[in-house]
């Protein structure tokens, strides 16, 4: 038998847009920012691409706001962790 680790959220909350959805309960969260340009004394948006896990109890699709939470790493890309869908 195979044992299952549970997967507990700790660190960051991020809040953002699920924009890809693979099959093995895996996606692409957009997570927008503001950042200072001191120059100018003003803020820009930008924006990062996180990978998140999927899990089957949440079952986000593409369109949802959704918050995520750091984790242990999952895999050599995935280090967060799909909580709660905020709007569909």
């Amino acid at each position: 038998m195979k044992k299952i680790k549970k997967i507990t959220p700790r660190g960051r909350i991020l809040i953002g847009e699920l924009i890809k959805k693979d099959i093995s309960k895996t996606a692409t969260v957009k997570v927008e920012h503001a950042h200072f340009i001191k120059k100018y004394e003003r803020y820009e948006k930008r924006m990062s691409k996180i990978r998140v896990h999927n899990p089957e109890s949440i079952n986000a699709q593409i369109g949802d706001i959704v918050r995520i939470q750091e984790t242990r790493p999952i895999s050599k890309t995935k280090h967060f962790i799909i909580t709660e869908i905020i709007k569909k």
